[in-house]
């Protein structure tokens, strides 16, 4: 986020906005201080059902949306990194992330329409997942295991929530959810080895940037 705040300064352009969205079942209380630490000066949103991830199919996070003025989407579901990170030491180190998305962001937002990184129609109806009747049930079946576990209801959130991974299991948002829930966290060891589980099977939890 520190990152995004630099980005979204030096692009300063006030018809330019981010749109931020903690997807985490803890709401407040989860996302609430990394934001007060990262301090942005963009709009800040919590969603705690994973409405905005559901709405666009997005498989993992962080994922996008370029929205233009006319409220169309311009570009859609790829990895959004502001830059290359590392993570780890040694044989445990893992990169991940780009240098290229942040100034394919900037000359969208100086050029407009005419940015060659703008999308078709064609190409963004192509890049929206659909979803499948199966991911349509795992999505009411995450939030009622949120309504339970809210609640108080340990046992039945962990059956619909099992519902949920069983009816949907390529939902990497899903399993990171969970992992907020242990202690090791949502980017920890089990993280690591899922990401390196999809690489060597050649699967794609972020689809590669077409820039």
């Amino acid at each position: 986020m520190p990152v995004w705040q630099q980005v979204y300064e030096e692009i300063n352009d006030p018809n330019f906005v981010i749109i931020c969205a903690a997807e985490d079942i803890g709401g407040e209380a989860a996302a609430g201080p990394i934001f007060d630490a990262a301090n942005p000066t963009y709009i800040q949103v919590v969603d705690v059902d994973h409405i905005i991830s559901s709405a666009f199919n997005f498989v993992n996070v962080p994922s996008s949306a370029w929205i233009d003025e006319e409220g169309r989407i311009v570009r859609i579901d790829e990895g959004t990194y502001s830059k290359t990170h590392a993570i780890g030491e040694g044989e445990q180190a893992v990169t991940f992330g780009n240098d290229v998305y942040t100034p394919a962001l900037k000359d969208w937002v100086t050029k407009g329409a005419d940015s060659e990184f703008v999308q078709s129609a064609e190409a963004v109806t192509g890049n929206i997942r659909g979803h499948s009747f199966d991911q349509l049930k795992a999505d009411a079946a995450f939030r009622l295991a949120n309504l339970f576990r809210v609640h108080g209801q340990k046992e039945k959130a962990e059956v619909y929530w099992q519902m949920a991974r069983e009816l949907n299991p390529d939902s990497v948002n899903f399993i990171r959810q969970n992992l907020t829930l242990t202690e090791e966290g949502s980017a920890g060891e089990t993280f690591m080895q899922l990401m390196g589980d999809y690489v060597s099977q050649g699967r794609e939890y972020y689809r590669p940037l077409d820039l």
